[in-house]
């Protein structure tokens, strides 16, 4: 279990694969996810990554200003309904985008973003349909 975001952070930025690894794959409290949201912004996308952050940490992320910490939101596959539709109505085709590849997008998700602005948003979600 990662117990700060000090830990959270040098383990990140170690350079030692099986300190990496514990950054993206072990648990951590949501104080300590939390604690990272908040006091070290440039590390909110590998909060994103890591396989264990619960749905609450994803909806606070899914709101976030930067573009890569949303984009990375919408790559998770256990993201509620709720956070399914913001995140396909984002204003990133990027964060669509991954909406639209996400192998859990709901099909009425994916059917509505069938008509996306952007090309390659509709492909992929067409894409999935037919898959």
């Amino acid at each position: 279990m990662i117990n700060s975001a000090e830990e959270f952070i040098l383990l990140r930025n170690s350079e030692t694969r099986d300190e990496y690894i514990r950054a993206a794959s072990e648990d951590a409290s949501d104080l300590v996810w939390i604690d990272v949201i908040s006091r070290f912004p440039e590390m909110r996308e590998w909060v994103a990554y890591n396989k264990t952050v619960p749905l609450n940490i994803l909806e606070i992320l899914a709101r976030d200003e930067n573009e890569s910490v949303r984009a990375a939101v919408a790559m998770k596959r256990k993201l509620s309904p709720e956070l399914f539709d913001l995140l396909s109505r984002d204003s990133s085709e990027e964060v669509r985008h991954r909406i639209a590849c996400n192998k859990k997008s709901p099909i009425y998700i994916l059917k509505t973003l069938t008509n996306d602005p952007i090309m390659f948003v509709r492909e992929a979600a067409l894409k999935h349909i037919e898959n």
